[in-house]
């Protein structure tokens, strides 16, 4: 089996091509125009071909017949992908990638109505968004809601695209490198949030990880990719992804948003020194003249 084997989709969705390739072209034209380091662009590249990799690929097929592969999955929808996106930080790039013509007539007129701007105060509340980022994980993982997830192809990609869409407005929150304003929050407050989404995710990584009985019998109903693991094995490496790397991807945002807070403090501080030092050669002035 050759790469292309792995390449081709298990179950090929048009929405994840069109959304994939739009972001991978405005990314790639506006970065022409916007200032955009090489590192940065290492970093969306490797989290949108993450986000791909996981959504559209033969590995699919383990996704959905084995748990610890699905919690993978979630790993990287959730966590990985959107966190590399967001380290990035790309909207000028790709505000800088959409035709002129369209941001005046189409995303800047959209942007200003009362829906657009009452939504994105809601999900970029901070209390909001950490409700979101861990109540979607405790959600998809009810055992009823994940039995019907992982049988419903549509429930399936909604789950998936759920973990996406709310991993890319969390993580776009917590590592925005700008001071607030125009960010919307300051950076300690990013540093809180992030901190306050670790211990729900140690808790239930636990409770699924010491957990004696089966919680999620789909996967043995539909038949395991891996035979010879055991559903208890299955589950307790399921739990220990979300336990382990899942906690480990909110303390290095918490330690690049801790980063961002030290870079502004010095920044404002080197901005007060120059506004006090004219004022003191002014002060001085009269004595010397004197």
């Amino acid at each position: 089996m050759n790469v292309l084997y792995w390449l081709d989709p298990w179950e090929p969705s048009p929405t994840v091509v069109v959304a994939v390739l739009a972001a991978a072209v405005l990314f790639a034209r506006g970065a022409r125009h916007a200032r955009v380091s090489s590192l940065r662009q290492a970093s969306f590249w490797f989290g949108l071909v993450a986000l791909y990799i996981a959504l559209h690929t033969r590995l699919d097929y383990f996704f959905e017949h084995e748990f610890f592969m699905h919690r993978l999955q979630h790993l990287v929808l959730h966590h990985l992908g959107p966190f590399f996106i967001a380290w990035a930080y790309p909207g000028a790039a790709l505000r800088a990638g959409i035709p002129f013509r369209w941001r005046r007539r189409f995303v800047a007129p959209a942007m200003r109505t009362k829906a657009v701007r009452l939504t994105l105060d809601v999900v970029f509340n901070p209390v909001v968004a950490v409700l979101l980022f861990v109540g979607l994980i405790y959600f998809w993982l009810l055992s009823p809601i994940h039995f019907k997830a992982m049988l419903d192809w549509r429930l399936y990609r909604i789950m998936n695209w759920s973990m996406v869409v709310d991993g890319l407005l969390f993580w776009w929150l917590v590592l925005d490198p700008r001071p607030a304003p125009p960010a919307r929050l300051a950076p300690g407050r990013r540093i809180m949030m992030v901190v306050a989404a670790i211990p729900p995710q140690i808790v239930l990584g636990a409770l699924i990880f010491f957990t004696p009985h089966e919680l999620y019998p789909i996967y043995s109903i539909c038949g395991r990719a891996f035979t010879w693991l055991s559903p208890i094995r299955d589950q307790q490496i399921g739990g220990l992804l979300l336990w382990i790397p899942g906690s480990m991807m909110s303390v290095f945002g918490a330690l690049i948003a801790l980063r961002h807070w030290m870079r502004l403090s010095t920044r404002e501080r080197l901005r007060e020194e120059r506004r006090e030092t004219p004022r003191r050669e002014e002060a001085s002035a009269p004595a010397r003249a004197h």
